[in-house]
């Protein structure tokens, strides 16, 4: 930046050397001749060099005499940073990287800023720095920054759209159902068949000093006679607990226990009421596997619970109870769910008839009794054994099952099942005059199989058998040493 003298165009004058003394005013001469004028400045000047200062003692000869008083300091330019004011120099020297005052020529017509010092006045030189050129930002920066604008723009307006977007409306009119509104069903379908045995399906309720069991039954007589499993009315079978009957439409009644079987893990139980609809015992043997079937029960107490599946396997052999009250049933094999609670309940064929007795879970590997529930394996005593069973406890009180008049060895492991060589807890392995005496078997043979089926477990023969009723026929293949034969025994009857 320049400063204003310097718009002059004139050449400033050389100063003689010598003491410095105020310089008189100049007198009227004539001009010189102009000597050609210099280039024209660049529109950026150098930086101009600055000198340190001069010393205090330099700085006191140089002063001016009091006769030259200093004048205000030319104004600062109009744009760029604030003049620096270096020392005042006396007329005709020269501070060093400083040019000093033109001195206009005698007779020439200056024109001065208003506010600047008469040119008869000493100036004072104003050092002025050349202000940085701003410096713009980079690309790398703009770019990222107005894409990053635009984001915030786009943003802001979807959100602010959404807060003020209403989604309200004045009718919601949602589609409605073409359905007519009937819960009749097809009598044949799942829920058809469930409408019908519901009603004659009952929880049991029994409390005795151990606490209180619960668990499923239904009518098989108008008059008031249920059946159902035995462990479920056992712990009442002193006459020390109370059984409480609910049915489906919510009353309840008192029961007391008809007769029972832990053989079979059957009970029949009456309950002081007529004009019960009760359920029909089918053919258990006509039952073939992949069957549909229901259950229906109050597993862990939920009444009127309906669960379906399929008929899995049949002639399952099962046991269950304990050493001194074990129930052996040849038992049919469903994966409809069974859980706690639904023992005693109906297992239903595709007609609505039963049947299955459901009476037994199988827990898996490691599993605490009682604790697990069902895995899809579930098991009931075929309907033509409960039939038989059931007519024996309302007609007696009690039921009988046949026996082939033998011990079996538990710990024999191999083919076939081995009858006892040695008497056990004070009895003949071979009952003397029994079914198999007389079929001529003795101890230490092995039976391979029954009417046909093989055998491998002490259990499964035991089921197998129980599976007939006592004064049946059945065929056993027997093994004596290494002869196998075919012997048929005639089933004698035990029980209470």
């Amino acid at each position: 930046m320049t400063t204003p003298d310097e718009h002059s165009g004139a050449q400033p004058a050389q100063p003689e050397a010598g003491p410095a003394v105020p310089r008189p005013a100049p007198a009227a001469a004539p001009a010189p001749e102009a000597e050609p004028a210099p280039p024209e400045a660049p529109l950026f000047a150098p930086p101009v060099t600055r000198q340190p200062p001069a010393s205090p003692t330099a700085q006191a000869a140089e002063a001016p005499s009091p006769s030259t008083a200093s004048v205000p300091p030319a104004a600062p330019p109009v744009f760029g940073p604030p003049a620096m004011h270096a020392p005042a120099q006396p007329p005709g020297s020269h501070a060093p990287g400083v040019q000093a005052p033109h001195a206009p020529h005698a007779g020439a017509h200056q024109t001065w800023p208003p506010g600047s010092p008469a040119p008869d006045q000493p100036q004072r030189v104003v050092r002025v720095r050349r202000s940085k050129a701003r410096r713009s930002m980079s690309v790398v920066w703009v770019v990222p920054m107005l894409l990053l604008a635009l984001a915030a723009g786009v943003v802001g307006g979807l959100v602010g759209g959404n807060l003020s977007h209403d989604d309200h409306l004045t009718s919601a009119d949602l589609p409605t159902s073409a359905a007519s509104g009937s819960t009749l069903r097809d009598p044949g379908s799942v829920a058809g068949i469930a409408s019908g045995i519901l009603p004659s399906v009952v929880s049991i309720e029994a409390t005795s000093s151990d606490g209180t069991a619960t668990g499923t039954g239904f009518v098989l007589r108008e008059d008031g006679y249920l059946l159902t499993n035995n462990h479920v009315v056992a712990s009442t079978a002193d006459g020390a607990g109370t059984l409480t009957v609910t049915f489906a439409d919510g009353h309840q009644a008192d029961a007391r226990i008809v007769g029972r079987t832990s053989d079979y893990d059957l009970a029949v139980v009456k309950v002081d009421e007529d004009g019960l609809d009760p359920l029909v015992l089918g053919n258990s043997d006509d039952v073939v596997v992949g069957d549909p079937v229901v259950a229906v029960g109050a597993p862990l107490g939920l009444a009127g619970t309906v669960t379906t599946g399929i008929v899995s396997a049949k002639n399952r052999p099962v046991s269950a109870g304990d050493a001194t009250d074990t129930a052996f049933i040849n038992a049919i094999q469903t994966d409809a769910a069974i859980n706690p609670g639904n023992s005693g309940g109906p297992l239903v064929d595709g007609a609505g008839e039963v049947i299955g007795i459901n009476s037994a879970i199988a827990q898996p590997p490691g599993g605490l009794n009682g604790t697990g529930g069902s895995i899809g394996l579930g098991f009931a005593i075929p309907s033509n054994q409960a039939r038989r069973t059931a007519e024996q406890l309302i007609e007696t009180g009690h039921a009988t099952y046949p026996v082939i008049g033998v011990l079996l060895d538990q710990s024999y492991t191999g083919e076939g099942v081995k009858v006892s060589a040695n008497a056990q807890q004070g009895g003949d392995p071979v009952t003397a005059d029994g079914p198999a005496d007389k079929a001529g078997i003795r101890a230490g043979d092995v039976i391979l199989a029954i009417d046909g089926r093989p055998v491998t477990d002490p259990d499964e023969l035991i089921v197998a058998i129980r599976a007939h009723e006592p004064g049946d026929v059945v065929e056993l293949k027997v093994r004596t040493g290494k002869d196998s034969r075919t012997v048929r025994v005639t089933l004698d009857e035990a029980g209470n």
